[in-house]
């Protein structure tokens, strides 16, 4: 006798379709009218004027302020995701490593950043700088680390200390998703084989979490490189990025062309690093696995 066939089931389109309308609606739309606007003509007397242009897009790339505000903001995207990288890692070991109640009480604190709006925690950060007076230049200089204030408001150094903060649950909890999978016992047979700590943390931790520190360097670069708050606040109008670039040119100069321009090149660029990153990491992984 034959196997009976498995039952198929039909798709439940329908179920699906409002959830579609409202991403068409929510983002598909309002997308295809940035990319049109891109194209059309603005003038100071004229103002918009629905024509198709490449002007906004010769612009961008023929002049060099457009090229050292991208530079600067994937310079300060990768910047924050390699400080994210080193710090949180450590941080999801030692949480995972934890037991009941301290566990809960620091996966509490590593996530309340998330819990505050990032402009509180970005004007909180500004407070912390607040110029050579700052609290944190009194605090570096009366330990000894430094002899003299450093620049840390309107600096990439501070943009990059507060992106930081803001993204460090994002890389913690990728992280400590990957250590959910690494079986402890492996550490201890290491050590009853006379590995040494960091020789266990290079040879089998670090191999084990690299998934999960890719990854969650692929979502922190991409909330930095499309951040507008803190650059706007810690950065101000000195230090430029693509996300304030886009806008002044919608609200200050009222070139709406120039600034969808600005702002569909900076989403094109991070789809593009983004996809050619997973697709790089996860043709390495497959090649180490085969």
């Amino acid at each position: 006798m034959s196997a009976a066939a498995p039952a198929r089931y039909p798709v439940p389109w329908k179920l699906l379709l409002p959830a579609l309308m409202l991403f068409i609606a929510v983002v598909l739309i309002p997308l295809a009218m940035t990319i049109m606007l891109s194209f059309h003509k603005w003038g100071q007397y004229t103002g918009i004027e629905p024509v198709f242009i490449l002007e906004n897009w010769r612009e961008i790339w023929s002049d060099s302020y457009f090229h050292e505000m991208f530079l600067r903001t994937f310079r300060i995207a990768v910047a924050a995701t390699l400080l994210t990288a080193i710090c949180g890692a450590p941080e999801a070991y030692i949480l995972n490593r934890m037991r009941a109640p301290w566990k809960g009480i620091f996966l509490l604190i590593i996530l309340g950043p998330l819990l505050i709006s990032v402009v509180a925690r970005t004007l909180g950060w500004a407070l912390l700088f607040g110029g050579q007076n700052g609290i944190a230049n009194k605090a570096l200089m009366s330990i000894g680390l430094i002899d003299t204030p450093i620049p840390f408001m309107f600096t990439e150094t501070g943009v990059i200390i507060a992106l930081a903060h803001v993204m460090m649950p994002f890389m913690v909890l990728s992280v400590w998703a990957a250590l959910q999978r690494v079986d402890p016992q492996i550490e201890n047979a290491a050590m009853s084989l006379g590995a040494g700590p960091l020789t266990i943390i290079r040879r089998i931790i670090l191999p084990q979490i690299m998934p999960g520190i890719l990854s969650g360097g692929i979502i922190v670069f991409s909330l930095c490189a499309s951040a507008f708050a803190t650059p706007a606040i810690i950065g101000g109008r000195r230090l430029k990025v693509a996300a304030t670039l886009a806008y002044d040119e919608f609200l200050n100069t009222l070139n709406w062309p120039l600034g969808a321009a600005v702002a569909v090149l900076l989403l094109m660029a991070i789809v593009l690093i983004v996809v050619s990153s997973n697709a790089l990491i996860e043709r390495r992984y497959a090649e180490a696995f085969r």
